[in-house]
Formats: C-alpha cells, structure tokens, sequence
C-alpha cells in the first residue's frame, strides 16, 4: 500500500481521505481547522492541526519520504500556488494539485506541481453528459478537447458488427473495450467482427466534437 499526504480537507479533501484509507492507503491529514482534522481521525492514520504554508511546518511532516501529497486547498487560491512550491522545493515525489480556473492551474503546473485536477469542472462535464444523452453513462477528460466516454451501445449499433459500424472512419472515435456483461467480461480493443449486443457497454476515444455525434444517434 501507499502513503499520502491530503493537505486542506474541504468536501473534495475529506471524501479523498477517507476513500484512501477504505483503500488501504496510509494517509496523513494536515488542515489549519481543527474540527475538519476531528472529523477525519476515525478512519486517516495520522492527523495534524497545521499551518502548510509555513514552509517550515511542512519540513518537519517528513513529506519527501512519502509517496506524494494532495493539496486540496482549490478554493485558496494563494495558499495552494504557496503550499505547492513548498513541496516542489521540499522535494515531493508526486503533487497532486486541486485547481479552481483555468489559469489557476497553468500556475500550479508551471511552478512545479505534477498533476493538476479540476474535480468540479470534471464533474460538471460528466453530468453534463450524461443529461444530454440516454447513452452516455461515463466521461473522462483526457486533455483540452479529448475524452473517454462510456456509453451504451445506441439502438441503431445493436446486432451490427465493429466493421459494419465502422465507427473510427465514419464518427473519428475509436473502440478501445467492450464489457460485456452476459456473460461477464471485458473485450480490450475488440475486433471488427465483435457484434454489439444491447448488453454491451461501448468504452470509446475521441475528440468532444466526434463524441458528440454519437450521443445525437437516436
């Protein structure tokens, strides 16, 4: 197993910890509020009422020796730009960073942080996919205009083979699996002859503008 650090337990840092921990993860928790750190200390390993942006306090948690810290501070801003060129200069593995703006997070990368989300733009782009087609049941946001997308299978697709739908030619998507509930398995980059049941569940790669199409078939 693992071990982390979530510094700022907000809704985003709170449900993180404690889904780590579910995990089997070894989480320490570190946030200035001591009734969010009361709130985390049944199910984190460690707990700490602390101030990250003082460098200072951050050298003295042992941050380097894990293998990476979360810095779900999103929501202050200054604090997290702080906090995460600490931990650049403290020598952190892996820096997980929670970005509000668009501009938000080209700061935290530039200044050194590996990773950049957005779990409420995230988020809000899944729902807002699935609202929009009766298809779409899963979307992940690769980079700027590129996704993965979970559908079931539209009617018209149902009992045609990959070939006859020729979708990366005709939509510009590709097929990367099929999971296949009956029976139970999953099809990693199926052939063209794999016939579509309604069963199926069609995990497929694309740019938006692509996806979109498939989600207008009716």
């Amino acid at each position: 197993m693992k071990s982390f650090a979530i510094i700022g337990l907000s809704s985003f840092g709170h449900y993180l910890a404690k889904e780590l921990s579910h995990r089997g993860h070894h989480i320490l928790a570190i946030d200035i509020d001591e009734e969010k750190i009361d709130k985390v200390r049944g199910f984190v390993e460690r707990a700490v009422i602390a101030d990250a942006g003082d460098k200072e306090t951050l050298e003295g948690l042992g941050l380097a020796e894990l293998d990476g810290v979360i810095v779900s501070m999103g929501e202050k801003i200054d604090a997290s730009i702080l906090v995460t060129l600490f931990l650049r200069e403290l020598k952190v593995k892996k820096i997980i960073a929670k970005a509000i703006t668009n501009d938000h997070g080209r700061i935290l990368d530039i200044i050194g942080a590996t990773q950049v989300v957005f779990p409420e733009r995230d988020e809000a782009m899944r729902l807002a996919h699935t609202l929009e087609s009766e298809y779409y049941l899963h979307a992940i946001n690769l980079t700027e205009g590129i996704s993965i997308i979970e559908i079931a299978p539209p009617k018209p697709f149902v009992a045609k083979s990959l070939g006859e739908l020729d979708l990366r030619n005709r939509y510009g998507v590709t097929v990367l699996l099929v999971k296949e509930w009956i029976p139970e398995k999953v099809v990693l980059i199926p052939t063209a002859d794999w016939v579509i049941k309604d069963s199926d569940t069609l995990v497929l790669l694309g740019k938006d503008e692509d996806l979109d199409r498939i989600k207008e078939i009716s």
